[in-house]
């Protein structure tokens, strides 16, 4: 698969870095008075220099429905269509594949006066990889509801059997603790701070990469600061977070995040963002050799791990992205996302990156239909 920011992206795509696997919908402290169908398609598509590698088309479904005035039913279906090339060492020999995955996930929420609790179970399946979690989470608010504590425990079981039979029948699981509080500072201010803990057991490798090893065990920590900021006199929002991650195969990364929400007339809302990434390399990375060229360079002697993974090694990377929504009376609401992704060894903070790696761009549209009733 593509290299794509954030460190647990190696064999998921799409998986957000820093939530809870397969989460269920976040809600409110309040249960929703209206329930919400929304319709989202996704296209991606990234490049390295002479090269398109990696498309996904990715349309999806999400329901939001209220039961019984305390209980609400969160519920999204996805269906991915994957095609493209992938490197089978580095940035280097790329090979042709394709591939669908289809996933869905379901939520049940319960709301007591001052707390919520919610379960959620997911499914994914793809020709070689089959992901079922489930995930517990729950919150509780102060007399005030001006601070709100929230916990959650998920729980992944994967199936990995590639299609080239490197493997056959291996197993993954992970097990995610997240704890975090939201604080009200002000009428126009409020911060969130969250950390994390995960634990991967299992096989761990990418089947499809020349030389890949690695560890069956990877312990990670990871923290989330977030704080948002309202302009009153000119009906915006400023929201800023800030992300770091270290974990057990020696990669450390960190994320500055800042969007810019401002209202226009006419219900339109337009939203700037900007995102900055840093990683360091993993412990057992093996740097490209350009004296090795056209052989795949080889682990040193007695490495008992290694990789060559161009998603393990050490980079910096920008996103730029610009999202336009439109409501449309109380029902509903129409919007369009872009986001431009940059990847480059020489812009990791701190050090120096790994060499030998080509250019890495990526850019994605996202179009969203949302109704409430």
């Amino acid at each position: 698969m593509a290299a794509t920011e954030g460190p647990w992206t190696p064999g998921r795509l799409l998986a957000a870095a820093l939530a809870l696997p397969l989460a269920a919908p976040v809600y409110a402290e309040s249960p929703p008075e209206r329930a919400t169908l929304s319709l989202k398609v996704l296209d991606y598509l990234d490049s390295q220099p002479g090269s398109d590698r990696v498309r996904v088309r990715a349309p999806s479904l999400q329901l939001t429905l209220p039961v019984a005035g305390r209980w609400a039913v969160g519920a999204s279906v996805i269906s991915d269509a994957i095609s493209g090339a992938s490197p089978a060492y580095h940035s280097s020999a790329l090979g042709r594949f394709s591939d669908e995955r289809n996933a869905g996930d379901l939520a049940v929420t319960h709301y007591f006066d001052d707390s919520t609790l919610t379960l959620g179970a997911a499914y994914s399946k793809e020709s070689d990889y089959i992901s079922r979690g489930l995930t517990l989470q729950g919150s509780t608010a102060s007399d005030d509801r001006n601070t709100t504590w929230n916990a959650g425990l998920a729980f992944n079981r994967d199936h990995i059997d590639p299609v080239n039979r490197i493997v056959r029948g291996e197993r993954k699981q992970l097990r995610d603790l997240v704890i975090g509080v939201t604080q009200v500072l002000g009428r126009h201010d409020v911060a969130q701070i969250t950390l994390g803990h995960a634990q991967q057991q299992g096989y761990l490798s990418d089947p499809y990469k020349a030389l890949d090893q690695r560890p069956r065990t990877r312990d990670a920590t990871r923290l989330l600061l977030r704080w948002n900021h309202h302009l009153e006199p000119i009906g915006a929002t400023l929201r800023w977070q800030y992300r770091a991650w270290h974990d057990s195969w020696g990669l450390s990364a960190h994320t500055l995040g800042l969007d810019f929400v401002q209202a226009l007339p006419a219900g339109f809302t337009v939203t700037p963002s900007l995102r900055l990434y840093t990683q360091s390399a993993a412990r057992f990375y093996v740097d490209a050799d350009p004296d090795a060229g056209p052989f795949v360079p080889q682990p040193p002697p007695g490495a008992v791990h290694s990789t060559l993974d161009q998603r393990l090694s050490a980079f910096g990377a920008r996103t730029l992205g610009l999202k336009l929504s439109r409501q449309f009376g109380p029902d509903w609401v129409v919007d369009i996302k872009f986001e431009r992704y940059a990847q480059r060894a020489s812009w990791r903070l701190g050090g120096s990156g790994s060499p030998g790696l080509a250019e890495f761009d990526a850019r994605s549209w996202q179009l969203g239909l949302s109704h409430s009733f």
